[in-house]
């Protein structure tokens, strides 16, 4: 993104002028040194994981994903 247009356009997008288009969002992402999905999260939890998991290796996201549908099915037989 051109510097000189930065500022401007940050501005638009901010009170909701236009939209910028998927290619831009991921420039800012990863500006801002989080995942692409982070400017879709509805609330500041799902942000903060968004961003953990994003940090997290393909194993560790794997053994999370197992812990996650286990206690997912242990809630629903109670």
């Amino acid at each position: 993104m051109d510097e000189s247009t930065a500022s401007p356009r940050m501005n638009q997008y901010e009170k909701g002028k236009h939209t910028p288009d998927v290619q831009t969002l991921k420039l800012i992402a990863d500006e801002l040194d989080v995942p692409l999905n982070y400017f879709f999260c509805e609330s500041e939890s799902s942000a903060k994981l968004a961003c953990i998991i994003d940090k997290m290796t393909e194993d560790e996201k794997r053994v999370l994903l197992e812990h996650v549908s286990k206690t997912k099915l242990d809630i629903k037989s109670e």
